[in-house]
């Protein structure tokens, strides 16, 4: 992001431009003064170097996912943490002109680790949810998600946990945590049992370089409604077509780690699978992911879509009605969102004299 305190022109149309988040995880988004306080609250075994090496971001980045599994093995202790997190992520979120957010949540860790039965850790975020809607005016959502590195029997208790705690906040499941040796259809009676008690479902899948077929197996095995990443689609063009023709959302996120580790810098950009998936018809959206472990917000992560990938601001409008068509809301408020945000988009464009 640019040097100057100022904001330019695009970050200030970016920033105030109406937007969902549909692909972002709650322990992804913690403060770093948030996560310092509640080590020192916990007496964590993590030194004050460690903390700041969660949180630094430099050329070639190692990942987050080590920070998730900290923050559930040592600081996270009781539901008003979870409060607190959630309202802040939500606070950050709206500022940057977030009105509607799904986000991902790993109940299994916090059971496990943290030792906060479900019903419990899900009041402790509700309520965090429905205190942001009032403080804020943005719509939260939540998506539990399946620990892929545990056993998939796991996945299936998680899965009769959020159907037998039934809430309004809880719109579908997904999976994340690590993809490598572990594919989709392992999960696939969980993803059955979801689907069966009428939740949306999504995936993680064809990240950190894992073969396309791993997305075909999410789409045609596990059925999902979306896909999460999915950038190794671009290696198999009959598939992408076939994704493209049924108009699935792939929610892309720029600061991914994997690529920017394994492209050079000169052509990170430019061989990027994000730049390519639309011209192959599919559609996407952008997202922060881990928004403060990746030093990135909602703005800089659209920012990046035209300064990096070299999108156009139609393109931007078009990625915005994808965010849209892809969140898990009902088609009254769809398409009530869509008429109000595209001329809000209009408007902003217009103002700004902006191409």
């Amino acid at each position: 992001m640019p040097s100057s305190d100022a904001p330019t022109p695009l970050q200030r149309f970016l920033r105030e431009m109406p937007k969902v988040e549909i692909h972002c995880h709650l322990l992804g988004t913690v403060r770093k003064a948030t996560f310092a306080q509640l080590a020192a609250r916990e007496n964590a075994p993590l030194t004050s170097e460690e903390i700041e090496a969660f949180y630094t971001r430099g050329e070639k980045p190692v990942g987050v996912l080590r920070v998730l599994r900290a923050l559930d093995s040592f600081l996270v202790k009781s539901p008003d943490d979870l409060h607190r997190i959630t309202y802040e992520y939500l606070a950050d979120a709206a500022a940057h002109g977030v009105h509607y957010s799904e986000f991902f949540w790993n109940p299994t860790g916090t059971a496990r680790d943290s030792a906060i039965p479900y019903p419990q850790a899900l009041a402790g975020i509700v309520r965090a949810i429905k205190d942001a809607e009032h403080d804020f005016k943005i719509i939260g959502k939540l998506i539990p998600a399946i620990d892929r590195e545990a056993p998939a029997s796991e996945a299936v208790y998680m899965v009769k946990e959020v159907i037998a705690s039934k809430s309004e906040e809880v719109v579908g499941i997904g999976i994340d945590y690590r993809e490598n040796d572990r594919p989709p259809e392992l999960f696939a009676d969980a993803y059955a049992l979801a689907r069966n008690a009428g939740l949306k479902t999504t995936a993680h899948a064809g990240e950190f370089g894992m073969p396309w077929y791993n997305v075909q197996t999410a789409v045609e095995l596990l059925k999902v409604d979306r896909i999460d990443h999915g950038y190794t689609i671009i290696d198999n063009p009959q598939f992408a077509k076939v994704c493209a023709d049924r108009g699935i959302v792939f929610t892309v996120v720029p600061t991914n780690s994997y690529y920017l580790r394994t492209l050079t810098p000169e052509r990170w950009a430019l061989d990027h699978p994000i730049r390519q998936m639309p011209a192959m018809g599919l559609r996407i959206h952008p997202n922060t992911d881990d928004p403060t472990l990746h030093h990135v917000t909602p703005t800089r992560a659209w920012e990046m879509m035209v300064l990096d990938f070299g999108f156009s601001l139609n393109d931007l409008r078009s990625f915005m009605v994808n965010g849209l068509d892809g969140a898990w809301i009902d088609n009254s408020t769809r398409q009530n969102w869509q008429q109000e945000w595209l001329l809000k988009f209009d408007s902003l464009r217009a103002q700004l004299n902006l191409n």
